[in-house]
């Protein structure tokens, strides 16, 4: 008796879309666990700070009693109010004396150090060193430096005949001097940052320049200072903000003083909002300076890319 044939049945092929959702699920939850508490510290130290700081504006608060809403009696108040009209002076002063001196001082140093000289490692070194220095530290430092009585400073100048100096004491003198501090330490940036871009010029473009009979000052005027545009904008943009958000220095030395001629904006906020106890105020403060270096990253970006967009 012939055996039948054993019938051939087809299995049920798994669904692979439905493993792949369940993988692509697993990964997304082993992915967020690692990525939640850096999530959670940006939330809690950036974002909430600036939602709460923005609603702080429009309220009456001294962060002990319950808090008043007041709209925009804060920034309206800000206008009118004459000692945040000196602080933007200061401010303004400190940066225009400051962004343009530390951009000029830092491309002669690294034209200067792009050169092979004798130590020129350790040269560069002492000069980006000051950089790396706390402002804190500056501040303590150069407050000895400069004590009008037994400071190293005057003791210097009545050797050469000339009278004491007031320096940080001076309402005359102390924002130039806090402007010569911040020049200490803040032009090793812009050296660091003119080298390396110096370097990145391509030598066969000086070489052809130097062929056609350019000497130093038009190779410097049309051929490097053309290849340092990018880079120059954008120091522009980097120290103007730092300058506008200088704190440390001033809090250190003089606090806002004498007679509040280095009062600036940050040091104004920091003022209003926990020495004289009035939080929505300076918070309101806090925003105008804000929305002053949002509109100043802008121009500055609009102007780099047309720049980048001239050069390609």
């Amino acid at each position: 008796m012939s055996r039948l044939p054993t019938p051939i049945t087809l299995s049920r092929p798994p669904d692979n879309r439905r493993a792949l959702r369940r993988r692509r699920a697993g990964e997304a939850t082993m992915a967020w666990s690692f990525v939640s508490p850096a999530v959670l510290i940006i939330l809690g130290l950036s974002v909430v700070p600036i939602i709460w700081s923005l609603l702080l504006s429009f309220q009456a608060d001294d962060l002990v009693t319950p808090s008043r809403w007041v709209g925009l009696d804060n920034y309206r108040a800000l206008a009118q109010d004459p000692h945040f009209s000196q602080a933007l002076r200061n401010t303004l002063l400190y940066t225009a004396l400051y962004v343009p001196a530390s951009m000029v001082i830092g491309l002669a140093l690294a034209l200067a150090l792009n050169r092979r000289i004798r130590f020129v490692g350790l040269y560069r070194t002492l000069f980006f060193v000051p950089f790396v220095v706390s402002a804190t530290a500056q501040g303590v430092l150069f407050s000895f430096i400069l004590d009008p009585e037994f400071g190293a400073a005057n003791a210097v100048l009545h050797h050469f005949g000339i009278p004491s100096q007031g320096f940080l004491t001076d309402p005359s003198q102390a924002l130039p001097v806090l402007v010569a501090v911040s020049l200490w330490s803040g032009t090793g940036f812009c050296l660091v940052i003119y080298l390396a871009a110096l370097q990145d010029v391509p030598v066969s473009l000086i070489e052809a320049a130097r062929l056609d009979g350019a000497d130093r000052r038009r190779l410097l005027r049309h051929v490097t200072l053309p290849a340092l545009r990018p880079v120059t904008v954008f120091l522009l943009l980097w120290q103007t903000i730092q300058s506008l958000q200088t704190f440390d220095l001033v809090y250190v030395t003089t606090k806002g003083g004498p007679l509040g001629s280095t009062t600036v904006i940050v040091y104004f906020i920091w003022e209003q909002a926990f020495k004289n106890a009035t939080a929505g105020y300076g918070a309101a403060s806090a925003y105008v300076l804000a929305v002053a270096l949002g509109v100043i990253g802008l121009i500055f970006q609009v102007t780099r890319r047309r720049l980048l967009g001239a050069s390609a």
